[in-house]
């Protein structure tokens, strides 16, 4: 996913595979979520997670929560994991 002025949006197999196992309703929901990441990755509701080695995000859609790396030099967002609340911080 990408756009013109704004960031590109890399999903790594991982995130892709949780978001083919969704019902088709959470998925549409996911990808407009993703879409609104790909405008402004600073959009919606997010947090940074503590706790973890490298900087990474969460945005919560619903019950599930989209993890993510961001690199604002390179204006990419690496979606790592879709996953519903109680096992989206399980490492």
């Amino acid at each position: 996913m990408t756009a013109g002025n704004g960031w590109q949006v890399e999903i790594v197999p991982a995130a892709c595979r949780d978001i083919k196992r969704l019902d088709r309703q959470i998925q549409v929901r996911i990808i407009e979520a993703l879409e609104g990441l790909r405008a402004e990755p600073a959009q919606g509701d997010i947090k940074r997670l503590s706790g973890i080695q490298r900087p990474e995000w969460r945005l919560r859609v619903g019950d599930w929560r989209i993890r993510f790396e961001r690199d604002n030099d390179a204006r990419i967002v690496r979606v790592l994991r879709v996953l519903p609340r109680g096992r989206a911080y399980r490492d």
